[in-house]
């Protein structure tokens, strides 16, 4: 099942990337990000959304940086939205914020470990966007089934479903690819979040870790299991990110890894 967003469709057989910084630090950043990676998508013939996160509530601890709030960060979002004319995803982390977002995002991105809020989830649904849930590093993939349910009965059919890693002891995620067939079989287009997969929670202390080096491995790994959709943090330099910089990907490198990317997701098609 492929849905359908601005001029595009998502699940069809062109390869959709949602892609830009971790969360809203400055204006010059997200410019250059959505900038850059357009250009690559236009020049690659892949479909493009651009994401950040205005504000990233779950976070390892209370002094890591979040983003700057709801108000200032979708008034940049909005900004990105009109001056490059791409398609919007961000995060909601509580029902209220749900149709707020909804004035500017094109796609309702509910965060991993929120994925069961059932509150959460209606409200995404209510606002008539796209509603990607992002599947818990808790969950096994058949276990998705019963969060579909919750937007399809709160009327939406717009729903994409993405796959970040599951918990494998402490600090360390690990990527079953049978997922992605699993929840493919739902009957609605399946996201793989390189970026996430490659974290390590918590190994920081007070703070995140990670490890780009296996962020191709895994996003090509995802294209050859079927996946509709690829999820990627990129940064013109994630050594200076103020989040998640471990895991980002540099921008200057995205070209190569969506180009290597599309080869296989059109094999495979």
């Amino acid at each position: 099942m492929s849905i359908k967003l601005k001029n595009f469709e998502i699940g069809n057989n062109k390869l959709t990337i949602l892609a830009g910084p971790c969360a809203v630090e400055s204006l010059d950043i997200m410019r250059e990000t959505a900038e850059g990676l357009k250009k690559v998508c236009e020049k690659l013939g892949i479909n493009y959304v651009f994401k950040c996160s205005y504000d990233k509530a779950n976070r390892s601890s209370i002094t890591s940086y979040r983003g700057l709030g709801m108000e200032k960060g979708l008034e940049y979002l909005a900004q990105i939205k009109k001056e490059f004319d791409v398609p919007i995803v961000t995060d909601i982390h509580t029902p209220e914020q749900a149709s707020i977002a909804a004035e500017v995002a094109d796609i309702i991105q509910i965060p991993a470990f929120l994925c069961r809020q059932t509150d959460l989830l209606v409200s995404a649904a209510k606002t008539g966007k796209i509603v990607n849930i992002k599947k818990g590093q808790f969950l096994a993939p058949e276990q998705m089934k019963s969060l579909v349910k919750k937007v399809e009965d709160s009327g939406n059919t717009q729903i994409m479903l993405t796959d970040r890693g599951v918990t494998f002891g402490y600090n360390n995620l690990v990527s079953d690819f049978r997922a992605i067939p699993i929840m493919k079989g739902f009957g609605y287009p399946v996201v793989f979040d390189a970026t996430h997969s490659v974290q390590m929670p918590g190994s920081n202390g007070d703070s995140t870790g990670g490890d780009r080096r296996f962020v191709p491995v895994l996003a090509k790994c995802a294209m050859a299991a079927g996946a509709d959709v690829l999820f990627f943090e990129v940064h013109p330099n994630p050594d200076k990110a103020l989040c998640d910089g471990p895991n980002m990907l540099f921008l200057k490198d995205a070209e190569e890894v969506f180009s290597k990317c599309k080869e296989i997701f059109e094999i495979v098609r």
